[in-house]
């Protein structure tokens, strides 16, 4: 049974930094995709950052790129998510999500394509 657990949310000001972590079992990374989305109050989930564990190549949504940077050490089954120069608008639930499949295209920004789920980990940045 596949199990992701998420750490590292917090209450920060904006400018500031989190790194979020995920740290999945009765999971062995293949032709898939590993992934952050997010979920704000009243809006839909959407995709932050997603990696391909067959090349390990990285797609990020254009409100996080250069910002935010998703990275994964297998070593110790954990998948991250670093966020730096954090603002208001990234407030929101962060999942992380495993594909679980082999990746047969479509949008990566898609939560359906995506068989298992964290509980989520809480960020908010005042401003």
């Amino acid at each position: 049974q596949v199990q992701l657990v998420e750490s590292g949310g917090d209450s920060v000001q904006a400018g500031g930094s989190l790194r979020l972590s995920c740290v999945y079992s009765g999971y062995t990374p293949s032709r898939d995709y590993m992934a952050w989305f997010r979920q704000a109050p009243q809006k839909e989930r959407e995709g932050v950052a997603a990696v391909s564990t067959a090349t390990s190549n990285t797609i990020y949504a254009d409100s996080v790129k250069g910002r935010f940077t998703i990275f994964q050490d297998n070593a110790k089954n954990t998948l991250y998510l670093q966020m730096n120069s954090l603002k208001p608008e990234d407030s929101a639930m962060y999942y992380c999500a495993i594909r679980g499949r082999t990746w047969l295209g479509g949008d990566w920004s898609n939560p359906s394509l995506f068989d298992y789920w964290g509980q989520g980990t809480q960020v908010t940045v005042s401003s």
